[in-house]
């Protein structure tokens, strides 16, 4: 019997590195398979873009009638785009025993966290303020407005620690991942998801 799957929330303000964190935690060998959530959005597909890899892109009537029909576990309006996590795509890929990963901020957790308490949140760090704003220079994409901006952003994000259920330094990266391992592992470990996958072994042992 395949246990179901565990559904994740990480979130971190832009520059500490949670992306990063992410992918290599999809590359390592796992015991069950890992997916990122796919998450559905009215802007235009950008050069490389897939729909259905990297979103499903919609038109904003699409959009309107599925919030309409109750259809995401979150959404939101980010710079006159909508983007929103199916419900129905999660619980599908839950029910096959998938653990899945959701890449959203604090205002879209406590959202999920009202339809599925069970979720598991993660706020991942950076190690200073300064190292913060180290991380968003080095880039050299941004003017010092946006990082003015993102640094205040950034503040906002870090304001709503406590409503998270672990956090994460990432300060050392090779820890940073260990850490999200086991925060992941110690998931899979509950009785209810060992009893789930290993159902016949365990009555046998009783009987």
């Amino acid at each position: 019997m395949t246990a179901p799957g565990n559904l994740f929330i990480l979130s971190a303000p832009s520059g500490a590195g949670k992306s990063s964190l992410i992918n290599a935690l999809l590359e390592q060998k796992s015991s069950r398979p890992m997916q990122v959530s796919v998450s559905h959005t009215t802007r235009d597909p950008r050069p490389g873009e897939n729909n259905g890899e990297h979103y499903h892109f919609v038109s904003i009537a699409t959009f309107k009638k599925l919030i309409k029909n109750n259809a995401f576990y979150e959404y939101a309006e980010v710079f006159d785009n909508c983007y929103g996590t199916s419900e129905a795509a999660i619980d599908a890929q839950l029910a096959q025993g998938v653990d899945v990963f959701l890449d959203i901020d604090w205002q879209g957790a406590q959202q999920v966290r009202m339809k599925k308490p069970s979720v598991t949140t993660v706020f991942i760090s950076p190690p200073s303020k300064k190292e913060l704003e180290s991380r968003l220079r080095g880039r050299g994409q941004d003017s010092e407005e946006i990082i003015t901006s993102r640094m205040a952003k950034a503040q906002n994000e870090c304001s709503h620690f406590q409503e998270f259920d672990y956090i994460i330094i990432n300060d050392d990266f090779k820890q940073a991942l260990a850490d999200l391992t086991t925060i992941v592992n110690n998931q899979r470990l509950k009785r209810t998801q060992q009893v789930a996958q290993h159902k016949v072994l365990l009555d046998e042992l009783i009987c």
